[in-house]
Formats: C-alpha cells, sequence, structure tokens
C-alpha cells in the first residue's frame, strides 16, 4: 500500500516538472517585445468646440401697409435688389360701411357749421361796417369800437376754422373709400414702399389677398421682407457644458453645408443669458458676425456649424497625446526617450493645449528625440506596426 503511494506521488511530481519545463520552453520561443518609437513635430493644436445653427441676415425688415385692404398688384419677386422708397405693392381699399357712414355724417356736420359761421359773419360784417361809419363821425367812443371790431375777427377766425373742418372731412372719407387723397401725394397709403435698400427675401402675399394694417392691437400682414446679404450672421445653439468655455468675442470658423471646400471667419458677438429646454437638455443660443464674405453669396437660412475657437497654437513642437505616460504617485507627464537599442529613458515633460490627438510640449524633449510607443500591441510584428 505505502508503495503505491510513493509512486503515485512521484508520478505527480514528474508530471509537475515535465509541465513546467514545457511552459518554460514555450517562453523561450516568444519573440522578445521591441518597442518602435516616434518623434515630435511641428503642428498647429486648435481647441474648439461646435455649435450647430444656420445663416441669417443681421437685420431683417418687414414690410407691412399702414392701410388694410386687398392687394391690388405686387411689383417686385425674392432675390430682386430694391432701393429705399420703390414701389413695392399697390393697395384697393375696400371701405367700411360703418366707418364711411360716420365720415359722411362728419362732412355734413361740419358743412352745417361752416354755414352757421358764414351766417354769423355776415351778420358781424353788418355790425362792424355800421360801427365804424358811427365811429368815423365820433358817435361812439375807441373801446367800443375795439369790441366790436374783436367780435368780428372771432367770427372770421370761426369761419377759417370751419372751412379747415370741413376739408379735413373730405380728406378722412377719401381716405377711408380709396385709402388716399389729393392732399397726401407721394405718400399715399395704398401705395407700399420699401423702408431700406436690401434684397427681397420673400413676398408672402399675392395680389388678392388681404392685409391688414399695423397698429397698436395687431402686428399687421408682412407684405415682404428685406435684407441686406452682405450682413450675415451665424444662429447656433451650444449645450450647456459648452456654453461655461466660451465668451464673447472669441473667433468662428463657419462651414456651410451647401459651399463646399470654403470656410468663413467670424466673431462671437452674443451669449443668451438664459437657456432653453430642448430634448431634454438646457440650449443656449449664440450669434456670431461673419467677416468678408462680399465675393460668396450666402442665402438666407442655409444650414451651417460653427468651431468656436477656444485655444489656438500655431507651429509648436508637439507629439501625439498617446505617447505620454503619468507618474502613480505625482501623476506629473513624462516620456521615454530612446537613449540606444531599445534602452529608454524617462523624461519629465511640460504639456500644453491638447486637441485631443496631438499634444503641446512647452519643455523636456527636443524634436530629434524618438519617444517610446509605450502601449503598443504586443506581439504585432515591427513592420506591422509602421
Amino acid at each position: 500500500m505505502k508503495r503505491t503511494k510513493t509512486i503515485i506521488i512521484l508520478a505527480l511530481i514528474v508530471i509537475v516538472f515535465t509541465a513546467a519545463l514545457y511552459y518554460l520552453w514555450k517562453k523561450n520561443q516568444e519573440d522578445p517585445v521591441t518597442y518602435t518609437t516616434e518623434s515630435p513635430t511641428e503642428q498647429t493644436i486648435v481647441v474648439k468646440t461646435v455649435a450647430t445653427g444656420s445663416i441669417v441676415p443681421k437685420e431683417e425688415i418687414l414690410i407691412k401697409p399702414n392701410i388694410s385692404g386687398v392687394i391690388e398688384e405686387v411689383f417686385i419677386e425674392a432675390g430682386e435688389y430694391v432701393k429705399q422708397g420703390d414701389l413695392i405693392a399697390q393697395i384697393k381699399v375696400i371701405p367700411n360701411a360703418s366707418s364711411l357712414t360716420s365720415a359722411k355724417n362728419n362732412i355734413a356736420s361740419n358743412r352745417t357749421a361752416l354755414q352757421t359761421a358764414q351766417i354769423n359773419l355776415q351778420t358781424q360784417q353788418s355790425n362792424y361796417d355800421r360801427q365804424k361809419a358811427l365811429f368815423d363821425k365820433g358817435v361812439i367812443s375807441a373801446n367800443d369800437f375795439e369790441a366790436v371790431n374783436n367780435s368780428y375777427l372771432q367770427t372770421k377766425q370761426s369761419v377759417e376754422q370751419a372751412r379747415i373742418n370741413v376739408n379735413s372731412a373730405n380728406q378722412n372719407y377719401d381716405i377711408i373709400k380709396t385709402g388716399t387723397t389729393s392732399g397726401l401725394g407721394n405718400i399715399a397709403q395704398t401705395q407700399v414702399r420699401a423702408t431700406v435698400s436690401g434684397m427681397v427675401l420673400d413676398v408672402p402675399v399675392k395680389a388678392g389677398n388681404q392685409v391688414i394694417e399695423a397698429n397698436n392691437f395687431n402686428e399687421g400682414t408682412s407684405i415682404a421682407s428685406l435684407a441686406d446679404v452682405k450682413q450675415m450672421i451665424f444662429e447656433g445653439k451650444v449645450d450647456e457644458s459648452e456654453v461655461g468655455k466660451i465668451k464673447e468675442g472669441l473667433p468662428l470658423e463657419i462651414t456651410v453645408g451647401a459651399i463646399e471646400n470654403k470656410k468663413f471667419d467670424a466673431i462671437l458677438d452674443y451669449i443668451a443669458p438664459k437657456g432653453v429646454a430642448e430634448n431634454g437638455a438646457i440650449q443656449f443660443e449664440i450669434k456670431g458676425s461673419l467677416k468678408k464674405i462680399d465675393s460668396t453669396f450666402i442665402r438666407a437660412g442655409l444650414s451651417a456649424n460653427a468651431s468656436i475657437i477656444l485655444e489656438k497654437a500655431e507651429k509648436v513642437l508637439a507629439i501625439k497625446e498617446a505617447l505620454v505616460q503619468y507618474d502613480k504617485e505625482t501623476q506629473k507627464p513624462y516620456v521615454e526617450v530612446e537613449i540606444g537599442d531599445q534602452k529608454f529613458e524617462r523624461k519629465d515633460v511640460e504639456l500644453g493645449i491638447s486637441d485631443g490627438i496631438f499634444v503641446e510640449v512647452k519643455s523636456g524633449i527636443t524634436k530629434e528625440d524618438k519617444i517610446k510607443i509605450w502601449n503598443q500591441v504586443q506581439g504585432v510584428p515591427k513592420y506591422a506596426q509602421e
């Protein structure tokens, strides 16, 4: 029995020893890890965040009528350039029956007042002539004649005022009935004219459409929208996680989807002080003025992306961020520089800005140094890594 146990134990020892020898032999057959290197390069590193939005005019002017009616004719089309004062549309007035009746009654009332004033003037004229004759003969005093004269002059003024009221009532009646009157000249309310110079972006009405005048209770019907397309801005939104990184005055790079291979420079002018909830996230509106777009026509409303440049370092010494290692205790960055065949020396480095791929190296290494790729995939041939 003891002999059997001894044999089993010896067999196990032999098996374990054989397995260990086989494991060591396999390890010796593996190729040693050969580390490759990379040298620093000169890079322009840009740290930026992206906002989506569109290109819109800096100022878009809505042309509205100052009288209600029906569009009789439209003289412009979208895409045309107009100058201030150019005729845009002609309005035909459809008078309101109640207003027309009130205007007629006002004319009649003022005419009656004029007739009454004229009768009073005739009476005062007769009295004035009679009193003047007596005054010339010395029958009445100067004070009595002065009182008669003042009464005559007041009656004469009343007649003139009555004539003005009648004329005003007639003009008001004409305006209600036709939208214009002879006294208005070139500012006839039925003629809608451009208030600024610019391109016509939209004409939302056609001949036959009813329009409402702009007043205190109604914003009125827009007949056309005008804008200077040489002064465009980017309007977009940024997430709340990014808004703390940006500020007014930062440069923007605008890319428009419909215009390939072209970027437009802009300046961030406005960041909304209040965010708006959209799809579960808080978004903040931003605006940026485009610069030097005279040679390119950008249509209003085109989708665009704005790269907000937070930091920029031009032509600086840089390495890939994956080459940087960090001390486990101090967390200070360092790299391993080749000093011989597969021999490396640690060198502490001072880092600058990073774009996520390349990082600026301010000090610690030179352009000629060869830096160890410490996290390369092991077992891959050197030619495959290159």
